[in-house]
């Protein structure tokens, strides 16, 4: 059965949908700090993690960044009452896999949980290799020559999707899509920030990038 973990201090919320997800075959264990979120999601035993930003102890950025650092991976949807594009992106940087604006109705919560489970569900690839290059999906990592390049979460994940479907060209909309999430509502500029400084870790010569390529009018190609 997959299992959820909710961190949410509004105890009628989480209750709401704790009892929703429950309905729909999913296994559901509440938190209502961050300090105790931390802890049962550091467990890794949860296939999801539902994260309220304005959680009393540790808010859900600290959660998201500590865990992000310590190499878990467990998909992240990030509750928030704030509507900035700066938190939505904040977030993200930080490493969780989809955003969700509050007031949201259970079945949205419900629509985004399916899609971020089914999402990650083929992450666990083998280790690919390029050139004295490996990306590592399984663990999060990225090495040339056997040490560990230094990417955020967004990097590693705006290169795991390319990697994914090397040879094909992704306009900046899907990359969004793929490595941010549908429905995610930041700029393609954060696309090309992210390539630029990807490129800049990954690349011999970030000027003339032989793996992350640009196609004029069209987006990205991994190409390797």
């Amino acid at each position: 059965m997959t299992s959820i973990l909710i961190a949410e201090d509004d105890e009628t919320l989480a209750l709401t949908l704790k009892d929703d997800l429950e309905l729909e075959g999913y296994a559901v264990e509440a938190a209502s700090d961050g300090e105790v979120a931390l802890r049962l999601a550091m467990a890794g035993r949860f296939d999801l993690i539902v994260l309220d930003i304005m959680l009393p102890g540790r808010d859900g950025f600290e959660v998201c960044r500590h865990l992000r650092r310590s190499g878990q991976q467990t998909p992240i949807i990030m509750l928030t009452a704030r509507a900035q594009e700066a938190d939505r992106v904040m977030g993200l940087e930080l490493g969780a896999d989809d955003y969700i604006t509050k007031p949201f109705s259970a079945r949205e919560l419900r629509a985004r949980v399916k899609a971020v489970l089914r999402r990650t569900a083929g992450d666990a690839a083998p280790v690919e290799r390029f050139g004295e290059l490996e990306v590592d999906v399984a663990r999060g990592e990225v090495r040339r020559c056997g040490a560990v390049l230094d990417l955020t979460p967004s990097e590693f994940k705006l290169l795991a999707t390319l990697v994914k479907r090397r040879g094909q060209v992704l306009s900046r909309q899907r990359l969004l899509d793929e490595a941010w999430g549908p429905g995610t509502f930041v700029t393609d500029r954060v696309v090309d920030t992210h390539v630029a400084n990807l490129r800049k870790k990954v690349e011999a010569d970030p000027s003339a990038p032989v793996f992350v390529v640009s196609v004029r009018g069209q987006g990205y190609r991994f190409d390797g």
